[in-house]
């Protein structure tokens, strides 16, 4: 049976009658280990930077965050560095509109916001599904009937309506259904609503 994924958002209740017998496991940041380290924010270590020779990131969403570019604000290395799974996050209300993300911390070349999720966010998670989660990622093949949690349930690369899920990223992982990472569309002009 093919693994599904449901928002973390609805109750045990609704999700035990949708999926009776399933096994319901939240893989997000606020999940139990081992799940937890599925998680984005999850704190690794050693996770290469897309574009940047030679350094790497605590986290995925280290990453994601340290290369986004404001209005008023640009790369943010220190975001590779934190090691817990807060104050990760940089806010359009806090340095306005996202203008883009670097093609690395010296790169000079902004990507658009899919070719951002294709070139920058699906390899880094990919590089833990396969270096460091790659136990876990065995467990969930071996599973019969299983549901992951997640805040978002998008696995679209090219829906920019509502973020990215990590846990859709694990099933298409997981079914041989990986989202293509060579898109060669790319911005240098504002663009408003970036969201992973």
């Amino acid at each position: 049976m093919p693994i599904r994924i449901a928002s973390r958002r609805r109750g045990m209740a609704s999700l035990t009658t949708e999926y009776p017998g399933a096994e319901i496991i939240d893989v997000t940041s606020k999940a139990p280990d081992p799940w937890v380290r599925l998680s984005p924010f999850y704190p690794h270590g050693g996770i290469p930077v897309p574009y940047s020779e030679g350094v790497t990131s605590q986290s995925v969403e280290g990453i994601w965050q340290a290369l986004k570019v404001f209005q008023d604000a640009d790369v943010d290395p220190m975001r590779l560095e934190i090691t817990m799974m807060r104050g990760l996050k940089r806010t359009v209300r806090r340095y306005g509109p996202v203008q883009g993300h670097r093609a690395g911390l010296h790169g000079d070349r902004l990507l658009a916001y899919e070719t951002a999720r294709r070139r920058i966010y699906l390899p880094s998670y990919r590089w833990i599904l396969e270096h460091c989660v790659a136990d876990l990622v065995e467990l969930l093949r071996e599973k019969e009937d299983v549901v992951l949690l997640d805040y978002t349930t998008n696995g679209d690369v090219t829906d920019h309506a509502s973020p990215l899920s990590h846990a859709a990223l694990i099933q298409l992982h997981i079914e041989g259904r990986w989202p293509d990472e060579d898109d060669e569309a790319e911005v240098s002009t504002v663009t408003t609503g970036w969201m992973p």
